[in-house]
């Protein structure tokens, strides 16, 4: 597919890449499941384990104690020498910090992108939640008397470094920001990002947020009239709403201008076609209060950047903190900023991915984000869940909006189209507007009967590992075409010491293959050499053949023999064969550090 085949205006930025570790869904796929089968992900803990991890007596004691969390598994665990960390350094520096490293590089690798390999500038847009772990692990156990110490923790723990440690770590030259709006956070730095790639300050960007408070396993006092819910439960846009629960998790997305996208092949899950940012000031009952005026305002601005009629939205993802004042004024501004343009009412879903995982703070944004590319990716409606009863509060009846509430098809005139909202305490509001997708080029597995899979890693345990999730992905419903997969392990990885090769003809066989194949006890040094010989049998029928299977291999071969090897009978031939394969080889980039014959 060409450029020009799709509509692609000079503002679209394509997400061609996300991860994100959610409570109750550790990947995406486990997101989507949650997601579509209309479950929660927050935790509720036992007696035991919140004693088990040093909670009061008092406090479990008490009626009014709530022991419910977002958690997400093993924050403690981090591959020191893949990032190369020394232990003391991981033990000091923030879990978001490490969480956030790890998920930018897990997201470049499903955008297929080595950054090695990548000749653009790569930016960084991120932010992360307070830092508890600082409070309660670094500080009573480090001494900051020397200034080495004092540094080591400075940088390990504050949020000034966040983005430009995964710089430094992947090797990315563009601009890296940390970005610090509360709430809204994420949503922001995906704006911030789509702003640089606008304005030519990068050529890709990593956009997200990253939340994990310490201790997991604890709950909460409810209070009558705060932020977070009475029984644990978030019902967004429900009579019984009662509050929101805080959760962990952490999201990260690839971002890239749709029209380079489109011209350099790229899986594309969506389009971003504009956001918006702005503040409340001071028309509100409080500094932590939402205000309606700012809401409306940058749902507006979202609509007239995007240049989208708000009556083609099918979907919006509220913030939808299930707070008796939050939930009516959200609905209410919405509500004002489609008025704009429509006066139709009832066609536009609206839901918020906080009643499944919880109130995520500064990740809050981009798990909506992520949520909504899915829904697209899948052209599927899901529920809010413990929506029951609409809130009093809220005049649904005559606002464009109903509350999504089960797992239905979404369809629409044209491509489908979201809006998604998040709002910091203290004003800063930030409002996008997605787009499905465009119609991704038909690719075949191209003309080789036979594909070729690389898979390498820094040790045979996380080779064995990567071969075997490779092999399970195989056995999934990934339509992505072979030639597309083998493509995109061979040039959108970064190589590693350890490595094995597979080839097959269908997902079947190369899954097999990967579980079968020997894991090597040593590193490869991946030098190659190429052996020529003097006579090769059949030069010429191999030649044909070859020639069949791979057009450049034909134009080299047809080349040599057009500059004489064919007037030089077997050696000839068997020169142009060989001369023609070694081509191909370097055509392919492999690059021999000897030639032999």
């Amino acid at each position: 597919m060409s450029s020009h085949e799709v509509q692609a205006a000079e503002t679209d930025v394509a997400i061609i890449g996300m991860a994100g570790r959610f409570p109750g869904a550790d990947d995406l796929d486990s997101f989507w499941r949650l997601l579509s089968e209309g479950r929660e992900g927050i935790t509720r803990f036992s007696r035991e384990e919140l004693a088990a991890a040093g909670v009061p007596a008092r406090l479990l004691d008490d009626p009014e104690y709530v022991p419910a969390h977002g958690v997400i598994p093993d924050v403690d665990l981090f591959d020191t020498g893949y990032f190369e960390f020394t232990p003391a350094e991981a033990a000091i520096t923030d879990p978001q910090h490490r969480i956030l490293l790890t998920t930018g590089h897990a997201a470049l690798e499903h955008a297929g992108y080595d950054p090695a390999r990548y000749d653009g500038l790569i930016s960084v847009y991120a932010g992360a939640a307070i830092n508890t772990y600082l409070q309660q692990q670094v500080l009573p156990r480090v001494d900051q008397t020397t200034t080495s110490n004092h540094f080591a923790v400075m940088v390990g723990n504050d949020k000034d470094f966040l983005a430009t440690r995964l710089s430094y770590k992947l090797d990315l030259r563009g601009p890296s920001y940390a970005v610090q709006t509360a709430c809204s956070t994420s949503l922001v730095a995906i704006h911030l990002a789509c702003q640089g790639l606008i304005n030519g300050e990068c050529d890709m960007a990593l956009a997200g947020g990253v939340t994990v408070k310490l201790p997991q396993a604890k709950g909460y006092l409810y209070e009558e009239g705060a932020i977070l819910s009475r029984d644990g439960h978030v019902r967004t846009f429900d009579a019984d709403a009662s509050g929101t629960v805080a959760g962990n998790g952490v999201g990260v997305l690839v971002l890239k201008p749709l029209r380079d996208a489109i011209a350099d092949r790229d899986t594309i899950h969506a389009v971003i076609k504009g956001t918006a940012t702005n503040n409340d000031g001071s028309e509100k009952v409080s500094f932590a209060a939402p205000g309606a005026a700012g809401q409306t305002a940058v749902v507006r601005e979202a609509h007239t950047v995007s240049g989208v009629d708000p009556r083609s939205i099918g979907y919006v993802e509220a913030h939808g903190t299930a707070t008796r004042l939050g939930d009516p004024v959200e609905v209410s501004a919405l509500t004002r900023a489609f008025r704009e343009s429509t006066a139709d009412t009832g066609f536009c879903a609206i839901g918020s991915v906080k009643s499944n995982v919880g109130h995520l703070d500064a990740a809050a944004g981009v798990a909506g984000v992520i949520k909504t590319v899915l829904m697209m990716k899948h052209r599927t409606l899901v529920p809010t869940v413990n929506h029951t009863t609409p809130n009093p509060a809220i005049d649904f009846a005559a606002s464009p909006f109903k509350v999504s509430t089960d797992t239905v098809p979404w369809a629409g005139e044209g491509p489908l189209r979201a809006g998604v909202s998040s709002f910091g305490i203290g004003g800063t509001n930030a409002h996008a507007i997605l787009q499905e997708a465009p119609p991704a080029p038909v690719t075949g597995d191209a003309h080789r009967a036979q594909q070729l899979l690389v898979v390498s890693a820094r040790t045979a345990t996380a080779l064995a590992t990567a071969a075997r999730n490779l092999a399970d992905h195989l056995d999934g419903d990934d339509p992505a075409a072979l030639a597309d997969v083998a493509y995109t392990l061979a040039v959108g990885r970064r190589a590693h010491e350890y490595r094995i090769a597979v080839t097959g003809s269908d997902r079947v066989a190369l899954a097999g293959a990967l579980r079968e194949a020997p894991v090597p006890e040593r590193p490869g040094t991946g030098e190659v050499s190429f052996v020529f010989a003097e006579d090769v049998p059949d030069a010429a029928g191999l030649a044909a053949r070859w020639a069949a299977a791979e057009p450049a291999f034909a134009g080299h071969h047809e080349a040599a023999l057009a500059a004489g090897a064919d007037r030089l009978g077997e050696r000839g031939r068997a020169f142009a064969v060989q001369y023609a394969l070694g081509k191909l080889w370097r055509g392919w980039g492999l690059t021999p550090v000897a030639v032999h014959g």
